[in-house]
């Protein structure tokens, strides 16, 4: 593997920790998209794009947004150094 994909595989067991740790999900997929993003402008510090469907009783009763900003919490500062752009599908166990 290159530096850059350890990097990017490092992020996404980091995520996939932090998501598990604060949210238990009975489903959990994150996608690295960051090679689709090659040469964006966001992508040029490093940080990647990801996409995440969690599936997670924290959910119920939860509008969208809600449901989003507890994938965010859970990701905390992780949204700031690692991650440029998050594609969310998150749904009620």
């Amino acid at each position: 593997m290159s530096g850059h994909a350890d990097r990017q595989a490092a992020r996404v067991r980091a995520m996939r920790d932090l998501l598990t740790a604060a949210l238990a999900p009975t489903r959990l997929e994150i996608t690295d998209d960051s090679a689709k993003h090659v040469g964006h402008e966001g992508a040029r510090d490093g940080r990647g794009h990801f996409s995440v469907e969690i599936a997670s009783s924290a959910f119920e009763g939860k509008a969208p947004l809600a449901r989003h900003r507890l994938v965010y919490a859970a990701l905390g500062g992780m949204m700031q150094t690692d991650i440029h752009a998050l594609a969310i599908k998150a749904e009620v166990a």
